[in-house]
């Protein structure tokens, strides 16, 4: 039996001494190790970076947390204060009106008031004369409301008036943009002055029509009224210097040219192509001005 365990152990120490051996021979040597850590094209291990960025939302939520804690508590202690705040004040109010009433009391006991009767009409008294006061105040001031609101609806009328007035004299424009008959103008031109009497434009195309009618005289007359609406409007010195020139007085038809010309000097396109201009083609002045 002893030879058989002795059997047994030197075989299996045969077999480590091979093994040993085996792993001796088999252990790279320190040029193969440098070789294989100078081939290396990445890291042998990678950090826990998913690890990482859970701790890091868990300390970002953790801190909302507490905020969230804090804002809650500061929130409940400035309620709370406020609570506090309105129960003194209450309090005091009453205590105050309290001692308002006591002192009144005593007041009234020292005038000589002893009789509640007396003191209940004298309250009656005071609270009418109060009442009535600010009834009165406000009677004033409801009388004031309905004065603006008057003001205001007259105001808005006036406005949708005007502003159907507008809308009316637009669409009277362009039918009078499309008509060439010339009575046909002077009708819609009327129609617009009888909606606004003192639209300055509406006059001097009225002019201009009277004068393709060959109505001069009406037409000076058109112009003398839009000039005294207004003075500035330029077109109205050019329908009356076509007027003055189509009567061959050409030193008015020059000064009510060139006071046109001040005014809107677009005008000065027109010059050459006037019919109305046709008597100053000799005049050096008229020629002047043109070719100035």
């Amino acid at each position: 039996m002893k030879s058989i365990v002795l059997f047994i152990l030197l075989v299996a120490c045969s077999f480590t001494s091979m093994a040993n051996e085996q792993a001796t021979s088999k252990k790279p040597t320190e040029n193969q190790q440098q070789q294989a850590l100078s081939q290396l094209q990445e890291p042998m291990y990678r950090p826990l970076i998913e690890r990482y960025i859970l701790d890091e939302l868990r300390a970002v939520r953790e801190d909302q947390m507490r905020l969230r804690a804090d804002i809650e508590k500061k929130i409940s202690h400035s309620q709370l204060d406020t609570a506090d705040r309105a129960i003194t004040y209450t309090t005091d109010t009453i205590n105050n009106v309290l001692f308002l009433i006591t002192a009144a009391a005593s007041i009234l006991v020292v005038v000589g008031w002893t009789s509640f009767r007396d003191i209940k009409s004298k309250v009656e008294d005071i609270v009418s004369l109060r009442v009535g006061t600010i009834t009165d105040e406000y009677e004033k001031r409801l009388q004031v409301i309905e004065e603006k609101l008057r003001e205001r609806s007259e105001e808005i009328l006036n406005n949708q008036k005007k502003i159907s007035i507008t809308n009316e004299v637009h669409s009277l424009w362009m039918r009078a943009n499309l008509e060439s008959d010339m009575n046909s103008k002077i009708e819609i031109y009327d129609e617009i002055l009888n909606r606004k009497p003192e639209d300055v434009e509406a006059i001097a195309y009225k002019a201009d029509a009277l004068l393709e009618l060959g109505q001069t005289n009406t037409a000076i007359a058109l112009c003398n009224q839009a000039l005294e609406i207004d003075s500035d409007y330029g077109y109205a010195y050019w329908q009356r210097a076509c007027a003055y020139s189509m009567l061959y007085k050409h030193a008015d038809a020059m000064a009510d040219i060139r006071m046109a010309l001040e005014y809107a000097p677009n005008l000065k396109n027109e010059l050459q192509h006037e019919p109305a201009f046709a008597s100053l083609a000799d005049n050096q002045s008229f020629n002047e001005l043109v070719n100035s």
